[in-house]
């Protein structure tokens, strides 16, 4: 039976800290404070050492109907009691395959990968929603082991738990996990046009496709041409989708 532990193997476990990991850490947390305060999305810190949570922020969407204090203080047991048993085996794989993955990585790279991946949350109302969830090091050990990770929390715009996505930083490498053939393929990153970038962030402030025709001295069918292929590149369907999965991506 799963519990805890089933997140955390060999490749995953920090067994002792030296002086230097320590002096890494300093005031960071005050830094993630910061941050989450100018941003939209739920943050939280994984310590691999500790086996739980360090920092979680005040955003309702992960804390889902608890305190952060309570999150906090459940830590891992918060999967065990807000994600669905069929999304938790997933993530128990996702926590395994990915590990197996970053261990391939040189040790000087490790730091520019992020995986990102969907998952449910069981709301207080016996409901769910589908959030993304990135993960990205902060903080290695002597060994090159993940010590502690920033979790960056969104709504998802996908339709099912998966979508496994591992991007290196800077770069156009980027991994999509096949469940069924059990490995990881090698995506071509998408690229949005200067001009598809445009539309988008005026979507984003709320104007109309006429209004984003006026601004941009184009026509509303030009507007509707480049909003049918940002739909195409992004694999969406309507325009809040392709704003959420833009910014997920980090095309914006």
């Amino acid at each position: 039976m799963a519990d805890v532990n089933s997140f955390f193997s060999i490749n995953n476990t920090i067994n002792s800290l030296s002086k230097g990991d320590l002096r890494q850490t300093a005031d960071y947390v005050q830094v993630i404070e910061a941050f989450a305060r100018t941003s939209n999305q739920s943050i939280y810190v994984i310590d691999y050492e500790k086996k739980g949570f360090e920092y979680v922020s005040s955003n309702p969407l992960f804390l889902n109907g608890h305190t952060l204090e309570q999150v906090l203080e459940m830590g891992y047991d918060f999967y065990f009691k807000c994600v669905p048993e069929d999304d938790l085996n997933l993530l128990l794989k996702i926590n395994e395959v990915g590990f197996q993955f970053y261990d391939q990585i040189p040790l000087e790279e490790r730091k520019k990968y992020s995986i990102a991946y969907d998952f449910n949350l069981k709301t207080e109302a016996n409901k769910t929603i589908l959030i993304n969830q990135e993960l990205t090091p902060m903080f290695l050990n002597q060994e090159g082991k993940i010590w502690k990770a920033l979790c960056m929390v969104s709504l998802s715009s996908n339709q099912n738990a998966g979508n496994v996505i591992i991007r290196k930083n800077g770069s156009n490498e980027t991994y999509k996990y096949d469940f069924e053939e059990s490995y990881w393929e090698s995506l071509d990153r998408i690229e949005l046009s200067e001009r598809e970038q445009e539309i988008l962030r005026c979507s984003i402030q709320g104007y109309a496709i006429n209004e984003i025709a006026d601004k941009l001295f184009i026509s509303s069918d030009t507007v509707k041409f480049h909003r049918r292929k940002i739909y195409e590149k992004l694999e969406v369907g309507n325009i809040s989708e392709a704003i959420l999965k833009a910014n997920n991506l980090l095309l914006l």
